[in-house]
């Protein structure tokens, strides 16, 4: 790990302006913000961060869970995951959020991880973490050596020729059913990002991960309020029960009149290179019968475009049956 100098703001504003120092907003900033620390003091480790500043938030008021003024649920930017997922108001009504956060990890590292480090979290892809190999994503231009290596964990939809890295998260595949915005505070003032309009897929230029601009500091998550009678369930699909990333997950959130689907959200992990959102998936189920041909039928369209690689071919038709599975789930529950 090389020397980094070390800054503790106690103020938003003063995090912006230190963060704003950097040059870049991806890969080997000079600035890194760090809260939890879980996954940037590991990357910086194995050397594949190399920031110059690191600046501790920890002490910035950003850890409240509580409603939103419209409706709704503000969880704080540093808002630790276990408390996220404990928290009665989401287990009542956000179940798959909280179902997908106790899913990930371990609970030493749910106490110490937090809401915006997770929605930063990078690839857990094995030639990225290894600076021997070449990774279009750690070092632009360089190549990609998943693709013609071991690629079993990585994904199978939104890949390009230049990176086929999955995003490790489960947080942020249940908010992007649950269609959270994320409230940025920059160097030009505050905006609110719609989750879909966050992440990046790698396309020619995999280091650039997010919309996020040098200086820019997550203070907050918001969901909205949910509908009347919506249910919601996370299914996580792994080589192990514990402690391990999805090779498939789907997280759903819909909303029934009778086993009439009124209205659906679908978002998949374990098998895009950002959280994905299956519209395809969402356009087939609603106003349909909740059974098994429609929810088949949904799971076909969501993996209709997946492209996969030379050993993850088998993650087509898990995570059709991951889909299939948590709609059954879904639509069982009181």
């Amino acid at each position: 790990m090389q020397t980094f100098q070390y800054q503790q703001p106690t103020t938003v504003n003063q995090a912006v302006q230190a963060g704003a120092q950097s040059k870049t907003a991806q890969q080997y900033a000079d600035v890194r913000f760090i809260a939890g620390g879980t996954t940037l003091v590991d990357l910086m480790k194995l050397d594949v961060e190399r920031p110059n500043q690191v600046v501790d938030i920890n002490t910035l008021p950003l850890a409240k869970i509580e409603s939103a003024p419209g409706g709704g649920l503000v969880i704080g930017a540093l808002a630790r995951n276990s408390a996220v997922a404990h928290h009665p108001v989401v287990q009542r009504d956000y179940a798959v959020l909280s179902q997908a956060l106790l899913s990930g990890a371990s609970p030493q590292l749910r106490n110490m991880a937090t809401t915006a480090g997770n929605l930063l979290q990078r690839t857990r892809c094995v030639y990225f973490r290894d600076i021997a190999h070449a990774c279009n994503k750690r070092e632009p231009g360089t190549g990609c050596s998943a693709i013609g290596g071991h690629n079993r964990m990585l994904a199978i939809l939104g890949t390009s020729r230049d990176c086929i890295a999955s995003n490790p998260s489960d947080q942020n595949v249940a908010l992007t059913a649950l269609e959270a915005t994320i409230q940025v505070e920059g160097v030009k003032g505050r905006r609110t990002i719609p989750i879909q309009d966050f992440y990046l897929k790698p396309g020619s230029t995999p280091d650039r991960e997010n919309v996020l601009e040098p200086g820019d500091l997550i203070v907050s998550v918001t969901l909205p309020a949910p509908l009347p009678g919506t249910r919601s369930y996370y299914l996580k699909l792994r080589d192990r029960a514990a402690y391990e990333f999805a090779l498939a997950s789907a997280a759903i959130v819909l909303k029934l009149n009778g086993s009439r689907i009124e209205r659906a959200r679908v978002a998949l992990g374990g098998v895009g290179t950002v959280p994905w959102r299956s519209r395809e998936a969402e356009h087939v189920l609603e106003g349909q019968t909740a059974n098994a041909a429609s929810f088949r039928r949904a799971a076909d369209a969501a993996l209709k475009d997946a492209q996969p690689a030379s050993e993850n071919g088998f993650k087509v038709e898990l995570a059709k049956r991951c889909i299939v599975r948590a709609l059954t789930v879904s639509t069982q529950s009181a």
